[in-house]
């Protein structure tokens, strides 16, 4: 009798992982199908990448840059801000500017999900980086923190 009473507390335990392994597959399904009935038919449902890495363009002065004369006081800044009103106008560039502080140079921040390969090839076109006004570095960078 006592070895009964000593596996009674086991067997309830067991009883409950079963009831609540139950209920969270029944609330998983149902979440599934919620969601399934939801997306119109022959669409793919919308998901979120697991991570949003980002290929930012730092810009820097270049060996033709001009000591004392600001960003926008230099030859070929227009070029460059042209260059850059085009990824904008594709819809890919999400931000970008010059830095105020005494280093200067800037950056440009894509849209999500364009490849290091196309946003290194547009840095390298852009006309400042190809007279030497300016030097392009693509880093990659993970957005930890969105609102």
């Amino acid at each position: 009798m006592a070895m009964h009473h000593l596996h009674a507390p086991w067997r309830r335990s067991m009883v409950l992982v079963v009831v609540l392994t139950w209920a969270c597959g029944t609330m998983i399904g149902h979440a599934a199908h919620a969601a399934q009935a939801a997306t119109p038919a022959g669409t793919i449902p919308e998901t979120r990448p697991v991570k949003d890495i980002r290929f930012v363009i730092f810009h820097t002065p270049g060996p033709k840059w001009v000591p004392g004369k600001s960003l926008f006081e230099q030859d070929g800044v227009r070029d460059h801000v042209d260059h850059y009103r085009q990824l904008l106008a594709q819809g890919k560039l999400l931000l970008g500017g010059p830095h105020l502080d005494s280093a200067s140079g800037g950056m440009m921040i894509p849209e999500a999900g364009l490849p290091e390969d196309e946003i290194a090839a547009f840095a390298q076109a852009d006309p400042a980086v190809r007279s030497g006004l300016l030097i392009a570095t693509v880093r990659p960078w993970l957005i930890g923190m969105k609102k």
